[in-house]
């Protein structure tokens, strides 16, 4: 039996929602990144709570705290925000101009990090609001998405490098260059096989990367399909959206690979696993996108080039 998709419209035409998490009071929460807006939807229940932002801002991504908010990125005013579960919203200025934060990620001690596209660093910033930056050796890298490992460290895509980087907690730096060339990694995710996972939007594929190095790439059916987000699934495997084909997709650890077909031109971005165990995409054109769990769908099964 094929999986049902539904969709549930969220703010204005045009708002744009973005990036989708799930919160710890059980509900989605997400960014309409042209709408200056986070928004909140509780699965089952019909419409979502949208909590304005200053009408300059441009939420990117949001995640969940260690303090039971939720933290997001506002490039357009280049801060990071916090949203408290009655909605309360708190925003933190970065020290350095025109930083354009994008990632954020809760690190394994107790603080949010977060990069900086516009000028090559990462930040951290504790549940206090106090903020360190981390510069990085690479100029125009562009880093985007950023997780924490399975080794205690804080890991990130660096777009314009072709790389994945990784920050230890003392400040120690590596780069992994990718072996195929202009791959232009965006989104990360940490898999339940303990390695990093990746979309390599440029080249239409998705990769793999241990954390002594390793790295795999798995073909995806359509080269064109500028793979975007990327995030962990309920049973090891690792959820993807197609932004040019308008696609969800899903990639076991052996790399079999399944598709689910979006609405046309719907633009999907940030997805998530939702509490209600179904996958959730936030779709550009205006709607939060549901997958119903389980089922069958179309199967390719790819075969990995080590480097």
């Amino acid at each position: 039996m094929a999986r049902s998709i539904e969709q549930f419209p969220v703010g204005e035409p045009g708002a744009g929602p973005y990036a989708v998490a799930a919160g710890p009071d059980g509900a989605l929460w997400f960014t309409l990144v042209h709408g200056a807006a986070l928004g909140r939807l509780v699965p089952g229940e019909p419409a979502a709570t949208v909590l304005p932002l200053d009408g300059a801002a441009t939420p990117m991504i949001i995640t969940p705290g260690p303090d039971g908010a939720l933290w997001f990125t506002d490039a357009g005013r280049h801060l990071v925000g916090r949203a408290a579960a009655d909605g309360t919203v708190t925003e933190y200025p970065l020290p350095t101009p025109g930083a354009s934060p994008f990632g954020i990620a809760a690190g394994p001690d107790g603080a949010l990090w977060f990069t900086e596209t516009a000028a090559d660093r990462i930040g951290r910033i504790g549940v206090d609001g106090k903020i360190e930056e981390y510069p990085l050796p690479l100029r125009e890298s562009f880093p985007s998405t950023i997780v924490a490992g399975p080794d205690g460290a804080l890991w990130f895509t660096l777009n314009q490098a072709n790389a994945i980087g990784r920050l230890a907690l003392d400040g120690a730096l590596a780069v992994h260059p990718l072996p195929t060339p202009e791959a232009a990694p965006v989104g990360l995710a940490a898999g339940g096989d303990g390695a990093l996972w990746f979309t390599e939007i440029g080249a239409g594929q998705i990769g793999r990367l241990t954390p002594d190095g390793r790295t795999d790439e798995f073909a995806l059916p359509d080269p064109g399909c500028r793979p975007h987000a990327i995030a962990a699934g309920a049973d090891g495997d690792l959820w993807f959206t197609e932004w040019a084909t308008a696609r969800l997709g899903r990639i076991t650890c052996d790399g079999t690979v399944e598709e689910f077909a979006l609405p046309p031109g719907s633009e999907p971005h940030g997805l998530t696993l939702g509490p209600d165990g179904a996958v959730w995409t936030a779709l550009e054109s205006g709607t939060l996108a549901r997958l119903a769990p389980p089922g069958p769908a179309r199967t390719a099964p790819v075969r990995p080039s080590s480097r």
